[in-house]
Formats: C-alpha cells, structure tokens, sequence
C-alpha cells in the first residue's frame, strides 16, 4: 500500500507541475505563412501589397505553386500550407461539399473576370451558324461563360445551380454556335483552333492576354471573386487575421490602383 500511495503521490506532482504550463508547440507565436498559388496574376498580388505588411509584423513567407485548385485544397486542408488564393466563394462550396472539408474564404480578392477572346474575329463580328465557342468544361465554369454569350443575345439559357450547369442548360440558339467543351486550363491555346473562347482570367492573363483584348468580359458578381482559402478553425489565429488585414490595407490598394495591369480587374468592396 505504501509503495502504491508513493507512486500515486508521485504521478500527482509530476502531472501537477505541467497544470497551466502552456505548451510551446500549441502557443507560440507564427512567424512563417505558407501561402498556395495556381498560375495567374495573384501571387503577384500578394507579393506586391501583402507581403509587405506582414513582413512588418515580423512574418517570413513561404510560397507555393500547384498546378490544380483541387490541389491547392488540398494543402491546405492537410496543413501542407496555411492558405491559397486561387478560386472563388462558388468553387470552394462545391469542394468543400464534395469532398467534406472545412475550408473557409477569409477576404476576397482582385480578380480578373472570365473574358471571351478570338483570334479570328473582331468585336463586330456577325456570329453565323457552325461557329464554335469554347467554354469550361466543368459546370461552375462553364454557367459563368454561357452567361457571358446570354448577355451577347447569342443563346438563351434557363437557370440552374452551379453544380449542375451542362450544355443542355441552353434552351435556345438563335445564332447557331456550337460549343466545345474542354479543360479550364486549355483555353488559351485553343484560340488557333475554334472561333472563340470563353477563358477564365487567371488563365487569360497568365498566358499572355490581356482583359482590353476580350470581345466581352463577365459581368462579375461577389461569389466569384476569388478569396483566400483556409482551414474554418485558423480563421481566428492572429496570423490569418494579419492577412486580412494586409489585403485591406492602404499598402495593398494603393499597389493594385497604381498598376495599369489590374485595369478590369473585379475589386472586392473594401476598395469602395
């Protein structure tokens, strides 16, 4: 019994000494972000207005490139990285549903709008039957540039959740175009081969277009501006909200407002 009492007494002190203690490893301050980027033009963002006030607080940064959105997510829900920014409110819905995630958008960002281009016709062009047309593939996408041809009076198209957006959403065309669905990612290099293309921003510009060339560009609404991508339970931490306050910082704005390069781009609305 004595010897029992003695080792209980023991496991008492030993776990008592530890009580309130705070755990280094749960508490210590964050001094480097790990931030994921998909080709496009907001790695440069961050770079130019972001960067510099959390270097202020004292932050390193570390940056990483994939080469899918489905891969950025998943960094980040795997704690590889703590953030990416690459994909709107609607995208990350969708992700989050099918993959049972909990990813969170903590500030959107400036965000160039899905544009349709040619390299065959110029913006007076008289659309004709047998005209091809581009568009994403997948049906988040492919609803935003079917928009983009409902708002040229080229086909009319009924309603539908994002998720379940298909080619058989157009009820009419007039026009006679034919769409031609394919990867995202593909768009730019298919403006040899059809007549236009409905191409997302990010891919627009990183291949070397520029918004001023699109014939038209979406009329872009807040679910589609891109965000900032993180796990729901670090929107809380200090350094996540150090993020949201370097994008809404005069520093960020006044880089974005000073490059002729955003021309066109979609601000969010602390630019207001």
């Amino acid at each position: 019994m004595k010897r029992t009492s003695f080792l209980l007494l023991s496991a008492f002190l030993i776990s008592s000494a530890f009580i309130g203690r705070p755990s280094i490893a749960q508490d210590a301050p964050k001094t480097e972000i790990k931030v994921g980027f998909v080709p496009g033009p907001y790695i440069d963002e961050f770079k130019a207005g972001v960067e510099p006030e959390l270097k202020k607080k004292g932050y390193s940064l570390r940056y990483y490139e994939f080469s899918t959105g489905l891969e950025a997510n998943t960094a980040v829900f795997r704690n590889d990285i703590d953030a990416n920014v690459m994909q709107h409110a609607v995208f990350l819905n969708s992700y989050n549903d099918h993959n049972k995630t909990d990813l969170a958008g903590i500030v959107a960002v400036p965000t160039p709008p899905m544009g349709l281009y040619s390299k065959k016709h110029p913006r007076d062009v008289t659309v004709k039957a047998g005209m091809t047309v581009a568009v994403p593939n997948d049906p988040v996408n492919l609803q935003r540039a079917l928009w983009i041809l409902r708002d040229l009076g080229w086909i009319e198209i009924r309603d539908n959740n994002p998720v379940d957006v298909t080619e058989l959403d157009v009820i009419k065309n007039p026009s006679g175009i034919r769409l031609v669905p394919l990867e995202n990612a593909q768009g730019p290099r298919a403006l040899d081969d059809v007549d236009f293309v409905a191409i997302q921003g990010n891919f627009a510009i990183y291949s070397g277009l520029k918004l001023t060339d699109a014939l038209a560009l979406e009329k872009m609404t807040a679910p589609y501006r891109n965000v900032v991508a993180i796990r729901q339970g670090n929107s809380e931490k200090q350094w996540s909200k150090d993020i949201v306050a370097a994008y809404t910082s005069d520093t960020f704005k006044s880089a974005i407002r000073s490059n002729r390069f955003y021309d066109g781009f979609a601000l969010p609305d602390y630019f207001n």
